[in-house]
């Protein structure tokens, strides 16, 4: 894929997270972008603002969509319960974005990796449920923020473990909400050793999949670049069935 030429070279949407501080933005670290890349891609950003109309009309000018790592949720908004007070919350117009852009790319089909808050986002778009804080909703459970390393378990004959070749894998994390659960027609893909949710996709899907932890962080040009070679790989077949349609 990374030998294409820059014209077949398939479109990739990135969504990025809120600044954080001062005016509302976008932020969007290098390292998704320069992974999409690397993997055959053209990275694109999304500034996050728009209705749904100008969500859908974006989607249809490109081949595949990364939704990126960001903060937390406000669960109050979604109806999940209070907010935990150690969230760092996103604002609520890039919670409402991220997730009309979400359930958007899902209805038209389109490859779609979701990172960390980005698989978070396309669990509760199919209705699953949240952990708010970590170790706490699971006393005693090993630590997820802070850019731990910690192995994976990939579920057999899942989307996944073709994609990866492999049953087990070191993975970094960055996060302390996590899924709890998923709804059909999702199933989970992969999990830690204490059997919390690392990974989901939809099987009936082109490309839908997400993972908890941080692909792009992991070493250039290593396995985890499977999960964007795989996505972009996926993009370039819809961009080909595109070109042929009259």
């Amino acid at each position: 894929m990374a030998d294409m030429v820059d014209a077949e070279r398939p479109l990739i949407a990135l969504n990025g997270c809120a600044p954080g501080t001062g005016e509302p933005g976008l932020r969007l670290h290098h390292r998704y972008s320069l992974a999409v890349l690397r993997c055959g891609g053209v990275p694109l950003a999304l500034p996050g603002v728009g209705g749904p109309r100008d969500i859908e009309r974006a989607l249809q000018r490109v081949d595949g969509l990364v939704l990126c790592g960001g903060d937390d949720f406000d669960t109050e908004r979604l109806g999940l319960g209070p907010t935990h007070p150690e969230a760092r919350v996103t604002p609520p117009e890039k919670q409402d974005y991220d997730l009309a852009l979400t359930r958007a790319a899902l209805a038209l089909r389109l490859p779609v990796l979701g990172i960390c808050y980005g698989m978070q986002c396309l669990g509760i778009s199919g209705g699953a449920r949240l952990l708010q804080h970590l170790p706490e909703d699971r006393p005693g459970a090993q630590e997820h923020r802070g850019g731990v390393e910690h192995a994976v378990r990939v579920v057999p004959d899942s989307k996944l473990a073709r994609i990866l070749g492999v049953a087990s894998l070191p993975v970094i994390s960055r996060h302390h909400q996590a899924l709890c659960d998923v709804g059909a027609p999702w199933s989970v893909n992969a999990t830690d050793e204490e059997g919390l949710i690392e990974g989901i996709e939809l099987r009936d899907h082109p490309f839908a999949l997400g993972v908890q932890w941080h692909p792009e962080l992991s070493h250039e040009g290593g396995l985890q670049d499977r999960l964007f070679r795989s996505l972009i790989h996926a993009a370039a077949h819809r961009q080909a069935l595109s070109a042929i349609r009259p």
